[in-house]
């Protein structure tokens, strides 16, 4: 792959926009052939629990259960950020595909290897 890039979101629910326009940008950046890491934090990390974003649908975009399976199956990964997910009392046994619990120095060393970087 040529280079890398990362997206990060903070949203779900709470700001479907921003969750559903992260995840096309995250697909186009995985397209263009970049190792491309979404990290979920703060209200974000709710994504990672299936069958949570099952009903979030933008109008002018496609579903957002669908826009993570596509980046998924494309070769993305979704980090999420450990310290949110516990704060939240989510459940490590239903994560999405693709889906890793992180501390913030994954983060950092994949941003440290040059990596553009949008956040949402």
């Amino acid at each position: 792959m040529a280079g890398r890039f990362c997206v990060s979101l903070t949203a779900a629910k709470d700001n479907a926009d921003k969750a559903t326009v992260a995840f096309v940008v995250a697909n186009a950046a995985v397209a263009s052939d970049k190792e491309t890491m979404v990290f979920l934090s703060i209200e974000g990390v709710r994504l990672s629990q299936t069958g949570y974003a099952d009903d979030i649908r933008e109008p002018g975009f496609a579903p957002l259960k669908e826009l993570m399976d596509n980046f998924v199956k494309a070769g993305g990964t979704i980090y999420v950020c450990s310290p949110c997910f516990k704060k939240r009392d989510l459940v490590d046994t239903k994560l999405v595909p693709g889906a890793t619990i992180v501390g913030g120095a994954k983060l950092v060393e994949f941003l440290s290897a040059n990596s553009p970087s949008v956040s949402y």
